[in-house]
């Protein structure tokens, strides 16, 4: 996970999935050849989150054309050393990485895991896809030190814990895919359930209560409750 610089103005300083926005060049009709996936939004969406996980995590989700094994950490190391800067300033395009290296996107790889969309009550809102991956586990990984300004390989129940306790801040959406994480022993097992599970859009309904609000969302999207009670600060979430 990351932690957002605290100068951004939405979640700052929260910790979060490494992640962002669709940019113009991640559906270009070029990524057809990189990534394979046949229908064109998946493919955007995937193309996202592979070059926003660089971006901000410095982990490299790709593999040599003709392998089966993701890159190895020194090789991935270095792509983050000569691409991350220019591609961040906009002088050079993510896709320029993969094609001119010789590689191809692991979508295989990246299992969609959740679709939640920001309640149509609040003024800024996300339409936001999660991807599970096993991650390559010999790449460390390192924070862009300008979007995100921590990196952290974290389980989820101790991010909970930290979210209970106060040292770490923790959004909605964020807790709640953490809270489905954490029933999994391994992550094995996390990617094989999440393969055979539908993916149910949450677009959680707010309702206000003397001592904060309750989020209502689908039972059947799989979080094991159906509302969610949020205390004012520094009051914590409490699910029921």
């Amino acid at each position: 996970m990351v932690v957002r610089h605290h100068a951004i103005d939405f979640a700052s300083g929260a910790l979060v999935f490494p992640g962002g926005k669709v940019d113009p060049g991640d559906s270009d009709p070029a990524w057809a050849d990189l990534a394979s996936i046949d229908a064109p939004a998946e493919r955007t969406n995937i193309v996202a989150a592979a070059r926003e996980t660089f971006e901000e995590a410095g982990l490299v989700l790709a593999r040599k054309r003709g392998t089966q094994s993701m890159i190895e950490a020194q090789e991935a190391h270095g792509l983050v050393e000569r691409y991350r800067a220019p591609i961040l300033a906009g002088d050079r395009l993510f896709r320029d990485l993969i094609a001119g290296e010789g590689l191809l996107l692991a979508t295989d790889l990246m299992v969609p895991f959740a679709h939640w969309i920001t309640p149509e009550s609040l003024p800024k809102r996300f339409d936001t896809y999660f991807y599970l991956v096993a991650a390559p586990v010999d790449q460390l990984g390192i924070h862009d030190g300008t979007e995100s300004v921590e990196g952290l390989w974290i389980t989820p129940q101790q991010a909970l814990r930290d979210g209970e306790a106060g040292s770490r801040t923790l959004v909605f959406a964020t807790k709640m895919n953490l809270v489905k994480l954490a029933r999994y022993r391994t992550v094995a097992e996390a990617v094989a359930a999440s393969r055979a599970t539908p993916i149910v859009t949450v677009m959680p309904t707010m309702e206000r209560t003397k001592t904060g609000q309750t989020y209502h969302i689908p039972e059947a999207a799989g979080y094991g409750v159906s509302q969610v009670s949020v205390d004012k600060p520094p009051g914590g979430p409490k699910a029921s």
